[in-house]
């Protein structure tokens, strides 16, 4: 089962829309257009995910049309049609480094639904 609480307030239409437009206005500047795949890492404790593959060296990597942000390097994008596995060479490209460089092994934030085991 699944329950959930909500308390809503009334407000001034206007100071709302200027919060909604600063929260798209922050998504814009920290998260890449287009199609992204989304957050793929969980953050690790005390770290982040998108720093240690920025710091691995990785944003900008590509794998096919699949693509590491170089916006924000825990965000794949696809650039055009990439595939299962582009992405899942780079999903494993970015744990591999990461890794070998600072001892974190990175867990997917997603999951992989279908047969991952021929990919890659």
């Amino acid at each position: 089962m699944l329950a959930a609480l909500l308390k809503l307030e009334h407000g001034d239409p206007q100071q709302i829309q200027a919060r909604l437009d600063e929260f798209t206005a922050q998504r814009r500047r920290t998260q890449p257009p287009g199609a992204s795949m989304g957050s793929m890492f969980r953050n690790p404790p005390g770290d982040y995910a998108g720093r240690l593959i920025e710091a691995a060296g990785l944003k900008g990597a590509r794998s096919g049309d699949a693509q590491i942000s170089s916006l924000h390097a825990n965000f794949f994008v696809n650039t055009g049609a990439a595939t299962a596995q582009d992405v899942y060479k780079l999903i494993r490209l970015a744990q591999k480094t990461v890794y070998e460089k600072f001892g974190v092994q990175l867990e997917l934030e997603v999951e992989l639904v279908g047969d991952w085991k021929s990919v890659g």
